[in-house]
């Protein structure tokens, strides 16, 4: 799998907010995206992530699925935990794992799945609590359990780290090692390292 953009063109609220930007990132490797704020790090991933329209350029995906577009091949970490308060952290999980699956799967190995997922991101005790009683670091420990729990070769990773203190940090940091050893591909912004050593790196804003 490749995954390229060339001349991109991205506007919101009526701003230019990057222009003329390329890239190339394959299967098996990191690409780094830095710069300052305002730059438009986020605003990238999300035209990655098909939540943002792409004012002018080109995105092509080579390999991967081709009956499928990048945003669904793709798993999106933004800012905000998407999580239901009331739900438990297993229910939240589940929620999403069906939602983001291709399909059902029995309900014994869902329950399995939940259960490796969760102890993945060192939420296991955790299971049955309710998402309102999460602490911070906790919720992005729960979103970050939707990675492991249903494939998709692309990870979208904005601030992956926020949140995390260093334990879940390296923890992340093991995630996202592994995801890249098989094969998978990752686009994370960042203002600093994250763990990913030899990733490529894409800076932007210098001349915005």
């Amino acid at each position: 799998m490749r995954l390229e953009g060339s001349g991109l063109i991205c506007v919101r609220g009526g701003r230019e907010v990057f222009s003329g930007l390329g890239f190339a990132v394959g299967g098996g490797e990191a690409l780094l995206v830095t710069g300052r704020n305002g730059a438009g790090k986020s605003s990238l991933l999300r035209v990655m992530a098909g939540l943002v329209r792409l004012a002018g350029g080109q995105l092509a995906i080579t390999g991967g699925d081709l009956q499928k577009t990048i945003p669904e091949q793709a798993h999106y970490l933004g800012h905000q935990d998407a999580l239901k308060p009331s739900l438990t952290v297993a229910e939240n999980l589940q929620f999403w794992t069906r939602y983001l699956g291709s399909a059902e799967p029995p309900p014994a190995s869902l329950q399995a799945s939940l259960q490796a997922s969760l102890a993945a991101v060192g939420l296991s005790a955790l299971a049955d609590l309710p998402a309102a009683y999460l602490s911070a670091g906790q919720r992005r420990r729960l979103s970050l359990a939707r990675l492991v729990a249903v494939d998709r070769p692309i990870w979208l990773l904005d601030e992956p780290t926020s949140a995390l203190d260093r334990e879940a940090q390296d923890m992340l940091a093991g995630l996202m090692r592994q995801h890249v050893a098989g094969g998978g591909l990752i686009l994370a912004a960042a203002h600093g390292p994250i763990g990913l050593d030899g990733a490529k790196e894409l800076r932007l804003g210098d001349a915005v």
